[in-house]
């Protein structure tokens, strides 16, 4: 087990900076009937009029609506946990720089070097709580958006069946970027907090 982590001379731990998760997007003020208006178009598009009656098409495209809404938050959540991780790993990189020991572990190209996905498997690794979000995904989705889509550019489709299939390629392409021989990081070699942190 150990053959597939790097090398770090000494026994003692070394201190990273704390993980400070966003919890802006999925705290924000309830904007839930303006989220619905904004969906609400995607959901008529989705519902075929058929020989269903007015009252119940309408139920049928609200309750849509609501589900859409949903994917969009978990969408919101996930991309808010992949930023707030891509900011621990430049936070981390500063401590890996100013420490010998540690400095030679990271290669010296230009950030988002895929060598720094050791860092998203150490959080895997540690066991932090995450509150359902999946690490990999969350960074794809951050790696994949500079901002979080507003919900009148997502489409239907993309909230149903393909944001976690973009966010995960996203993440697997930039993971794979490097040989997988390069290495990870102990994990009982490192110690951080992870604090939320609203906005």
């Amino acid at each position: 087990m150990s053959g597939k982590y790097v090398d770090i001379p000494g026994s003692g731990t070394h201190e990273l900076p704390p993980l400070l998760v966003h919890w802006a997007a999925e705290h924000a003020p309830e904007e839930g009937a303006c989220d619905l208006a904004s969906i609400m178009p995607e959901a008529e598009d989705m519902i075929a009029a058929g020989g269903a009656g007015e009252l119940q098409f309408e139920q049928r495209k609200f309750d849509l609506a609501l589900q859409l809404a949903e994917q969009y938050k978990g969408l919101l959540a996930n991309w808010s946990w992949g930023d707030s991780v891509l900011e621990w790993i430049r936070q981390c990189e500063i401590t890996f720089e100013s420490e010998d020991v540690l400095r030679k572990l990271l290669h010296p190209d230009v950030w988002p070097h895929a060598s720094r996905a050791s860092f998203v498997t150490l959080l895997m690794e540690k066991g932090i709580s995450t509150h359902g979000v999946a690490l990999e995904c969350a960074v794809g989705m951050r790696l994949a958006f500079r901002q979080p889509p507003p919900i009148d550019c997502v489409s239907s489709q993309f909230l149903l069946y393909l944001n976690s299939t973009i966010a995960n390629t996203a993440y697997q392409t930039w993971s794979h970027l490097v040989p997988q021989a390069a290495g990870l990081f102990p994990p009982e070699r490192f110690h951080f907090d992870v604090w939320s942190v609203g906005d």
